[in-house]
C-alpha cells in the first residue's frame, strides 16, 4: 500500500498540468437521508392541512420553485403565496426514489401523485409527475429545498 502512495505523490509532483486533490467529500450519512425524507413527508402533511406557511418553510429563503408552465417563483415568502393560490388539495403523495449527494448538498429523485379539486371544476384532477430537487443541509441538520422543479406525466392538454 506504502508503494501506491508513493506512486501517487511522485505523479503529484511531477505533474505541472494535472493537479492532484485529495477526495475527502463524504456521501450522504442515514441521518441526512431519514432527515430528506421526513422533510419530503412534511411536505405531503403540510400540503393536505393547507398549511402553506409550514410548506414554506421548507424552502431555503432564496429557494427556488419551478412550475411547470409558469415562471419561476423565488423566495420563501412567493414560494408560500404561490403555494396558498394551488386549487384544493384532495390527495397527495410523494415518493423519493433517489437521493444523493455529499456534504451540504443533495439532490433528491421522486415521483408524485395528487387529486386537486379546482374551484368550478365538474369533478377532481388527478396527476401524475416526477419532481428534482437539490437541497442544502443547514447548520441545525435540516436539509432546506435550494430548487424544486416538478413536471406532468400525462399528455398536455390540447
Amino acid at each position: 500500500m506504502r508503494g501506491v502512495a508513493v506512486v501517487v505523490f511522485a505523479l503529484c509532483v511531477s505533474s505541472v498540468s494535472m493537479p492532484c486533490v485529495a477526495q475527502t467529500k463524504a456521501g450522504l450519512s442515514q441521518a441526512d437521508l431519514d432527515r430528506i425524507n421526513a422533510s419530503t413527508q412534511a411536505a405531503v402533511k403540510a400540503a393536505l392541512a393547507k398549511d402553506f406557511a409550514a410548506w414554506a418553510a421548507l424552502f431555503a429563503d432564496d429557494g427556488v420553485l419551478n412550475p411547470p408552465n409558469q415562471p419561476a417563483v423565488k423566495g420563501r415568502a412567493a414560494i408560500q403565496v404561490w403555494l396558498a393560490s394551488f386549487p384544493p388539495i384532495t390527495e397527495f403523495k410523494l415518493e423519493n426514489v433517489k437521493i444523493e449527494g455529499r456534504d451540504d448538498l443533495a439532490y433528491v429523485l421522486g415521483t408524485f401523485a395528487i387529486t386537486i379539486a379546482p374551484p368550478g371544476a365538474p369533478g377532481p384532477v388527478k396527476d401524475v409527475g416526477k419532481f428534482v430537487e437539490v437541497r442544502k443541509r443547514q447548520a441545525d441538520g435540516r436539509w432546506l429545498l435550494a430548487v424544486d422543479m416538478f413536471s406532468s406525466d400525462l399528455p398536455a392538454a390540447p
